[in-house]
C-alpha cells in the first residue's frame, strides 16, 4: 500500500516510492527537499519497503522525532508525525487506484517540461465541447463523469466564469474574481497574477494561496519572463528540475507542477501572466488542465482588458471635468488624453499672460454681508472667466478677488497675445454691463484693473503627487500681477514686450516709465484706449 508524507500545515505533500530509501534535506537535490533552517542538508531518510515504513537520522543537528520523541531508527505507521528539525509531517496511506493508460502524449518519467503552446495555437482549445449543463461547485464535481460529460461541463464553467467577471465593477475585484474561479476549476495550492505596467515590467496585483489568505512567495520571474516573452502557455510537471527554469525561487519554494499563461489582449498585446502551481505532488496538471487554463486565461485576459479600459474612460472623464474649469472644453479634451500632463515638472514656455484685479475690493466687503459679498463675486468671476474661455485662455487660478490667465501653455498659438488682448477687454465691457444691472438693482458695483505681459516663463505641474496644480511662474508672470497693481478702475496697461507680440493691435498710450518691484529699470508701459 503506498504512503505519503503531509507536512502539518497542510501546504506540502510527497509520496514514497518504495524499494529505495528517499533522503530528507535542505538541499535542492534531496529526494525530499524541506527548505528550513531546522532541516541539515541529508537530514533523514525514509524507506517503504514490505514492512512498512522506516525514518532514520542521519547524524542531523535538530534531530529527527517521532510523535514527539527523538529517534535514530524507528518504524513509522500511517497517522504517526515525523518531525525532521521543526518541520512536522503526517504519514498518511494512500487508497489504491487503477492505474490509468498511458495516452500517446505522456510525458516520460522524469521529464519536466510537458507542453509549451502559443496561447493562438487552435490545438489549444479544449476539443470535443459541446452544449453546456450545469455548473460545478468544484473542480472535484467531474470526478466519475464521462469525458464528453466534463467537457461540456467544462464549457459551462467557461461560459460562467465568462458571466462572473463582466460582472465586476473595477480591476481589483475583477483579479479577485479571476483568482476564486480558478480555484473552482483547478486544483491548485497558488494563484498569481502579474500585470504589466506603463514601463513594461510585470508587476504582481494579486496572490493567494488555496486557504484564501495572501501569499508572500514570489512567482518564479524565470518562468513568467518566458511566457510573456514568448506569449506562449508553459506546462511543467517538476518545475525544480525543469532545465530552463534554473531561478532558485522555484527551489526554494518547493514548485512542483506549474501552469503559466500569458493573457494576451486586442491586436496581441501582452497584458501580464496568469500563474498556478502545485507544491504537494509532481506530474499534478494533466493535458486537459493545461488546455483548460488556457481557454480560462483567455476569458480572463478579455476581462481584464475591458476593465482597464473601462478605468482609463472614467479617469480621463473625470480629468476632463477637472480640468474643464480651468480650460476650454477642446484644451481639457487633448490634456485628458495625454499620460504626459500628470507628470511632475513641465517646461519652459512663451505665454501671453494677464491679470485683473477689483479695485477697493476690501473697503468694499467690510461694508457687504458675507453671502451678499459670495454672490457677487461668483456672478462676476463666472462672466470674467467665460471672456477667457471664449477666447482660447487657460484660466490659472483666483487669487483673492484676482483672476490670473494665460495663453501660451500647454498649447499655444501665434496669436496668443492678441487673443490675451481681446479677454482683457472684453472683461472691462462685460463688467460694465454687470455694473448696470446691479446699480438697477440696488446693489454695489464693481471696478477692475489688467495687466498683460509676455514672454518666457515655466509651465507644468506643480505640486505633489497628491496634489498638483497647472500653472505658469517666472518674472513674466510677476510683471504682470505688478502692471495690474498700477492700472486704474478700467484701464489696460501692458508691457513693451506684450506690445510687440500683437498682429492686430487696438490703439494705445504710452505712459511715463513705470518703477517695478524687483526691476531694476523703469519699465516701458502702454494704456489700451477704450472707446
Amino acid at each position: 500500500m503506498p504512503f505519503k508524507l503531509i507536512s502539518t500545515d497542510g501546504m506540502h505533500a510527497f509520496e514514497l516510492r518504495t524499494g529505495a530509501p528517499l533522503i530528507v534535506g535542505r538541499a535542492p537535490t534531496s529526494d525530499i527537499p524541506v527548505i528550513d533552517p531546522t532541516i541539515s542538508r541529508r537530514h533523514a531518510e525514509v524507506e517503504t519497503g514490505d514492512a512498512g515504513v522506516m525514518v532514520r537520522d542521519l547524524g542531523s543537528s535538530n534531530g529527527t522525532f517521532l510523535n514527539g520523541v527523538r529517534v535514530d531508527s524507528a518504524a513509522v505507521a500511517a497517522g504517526d508525525v515525523v518531525t525532521f528539525g521543526k518541520v512536522g509531517f503526517r504519514l498518511q496511506q494512500i487508497a489504491a487506484v487503477a492505474a490509468p493508460t498511458a495516452s500517446p502524449s505522456a510525458a516520460p518519467p522524469g521529464a519536466t517540461i510537458v507542453r509549451q503552446l502559443p496561447v493562438r495555437d487552435p490545438s489549444a482549445t479544449i476539443a470535443g465541447l459541446q452544449s453546456p449543463l450545469s455548473l460545478p461547485t468544484a473542480a472535484s464535481a467531474q470526478e466519475g463523469l464521462a469525458p464528453a460529460d466534463k467537457s461540456r461541463q467544462k464549457l459551462a464553467i467557461l461560459l460562467e466564469v465568462s458571466k462572473g467577471l463582466g460582472k465586476a465593477t473595477d480591476i481589483d475585484s475583477l483579479l479577485d474574481k479571476i483568482v476564486s474561479f480558478a480555484y473552482q476549476i483547478l486544483e491548485v495550492d497558488r494563484v498569481a497574477i502579474l500585470l504589466v505596467d506603463e514601463s513594461g515590467e510585470l508587476v504582481p496585483k494579486i496572490a493567494r494561496d488555496k486557504r484564501g489568505g495572501d501569499t508572500a512567495r514570489a512567482v518564479p520571474q524565470s518562468i513568467a519572463r518566458t511566457a510573456l516573452k514568448d506569449k506562449v502557455a508553459i506546462l511543467s510537471d517538476n518545475a525544480g528540475e525543469d532545465t530552463r527554469f534554473g531561478g532558485q525561487s522555484i527551489l526554494m519554494q518547493q514548485i512542483r507542477s506549474a501552469i503559466c499563461v500569458p493573457l494576451i489582449g486586442a491586436e496581441d498585446r501582452a497584458l501580464g501572466i496568469l500563474y498556478v502551481d502545485n507544491v504537494t505532488a509532481t506530474h499534478r496538471f494533466s493535458d486537459e488542465d493545461f488546455e483548460f487554463c488556457i481557454a480560462f486565461a483567455g476569458i480572463a485576459a478579455v476581462a481584464i482588458e475591458n476593465g482597464q479600459f473601462a478605468q482609463r474612460i472614467q479617469r480621463e472623464l473625470l480629468t476632463r471635468s477637472n480640468f474643464e474649469r480651468f480650460f476650454t472644453p477642446q484644451l481639457a479634451k487633448r490634456i485628458a488624453e495625454s499620460s504626459e500632463t500628470i507628470r511632475l515638472g513641465g517646461e519652459k514656455r512663451t505665454v501671453a499672460v494677464l491679470f485683473s484685479d477689483i479695485r477697493g475690493f476690501t473697503a468694499l466687503s467690510e461694508s457687504m454681508r458675507p453671502d451678499d459679498m459670495a454672490s457677487l463675486l461668483t456672478e462676476y468671476f463666472t462672466q470674467m472667466v467665460d471672456c477667457v474661455f471664449r477666447y482660447d485662455g487657460t484660466l490659472d487660478k483666483f487669487i483673492g478677488d484676482a483672476v490670473m490667465a494665460q495663453w501660451g501653455a500647454p498649447i499655444g498659438g501665434p496669436d496668443d497675445a492678441d487673443k490675451a488682448m481681446s479677454a482683457a477687454i472684453e472683461m472691462i465691457r462685460e463688467l460694465e454691463k454687470l455694473n448696470d444691472g446691479w446699480r438697477a438693482a440696488g446693489r454695489p458695483e464693481l471696478q477692475i484693473g489688467v495687466g498683460l505681459n509676455f514672454g518666457e516663463a515655466f509651465a507644468g505641474n506643480i505640486g505633489s503627487e497628491r496634489r498638483l496644480e497647472f500653472t505658469v511662474i517666472g518674472d513674466t508672470v510677476n510683471t504682470a500681477k505688478r502692471l495690474c497693481d498700477q492700472a486704474g478702475k478700467g484701464e489696460i496697461f501692458l508691457s513693451d514686450d506684450f506690445r510687440k507680440a500683437l498682429h492686430n493691435a487696438p490703439t494705445v498710450l504710452e505712459c511715463e516709465p513705470m518703477v517695478l518691484k524687483n526691476k531694476s529699470q523703469p519699465v516701458t508701459v502702454y494704456r489700451v484706449v477704450l472707446d
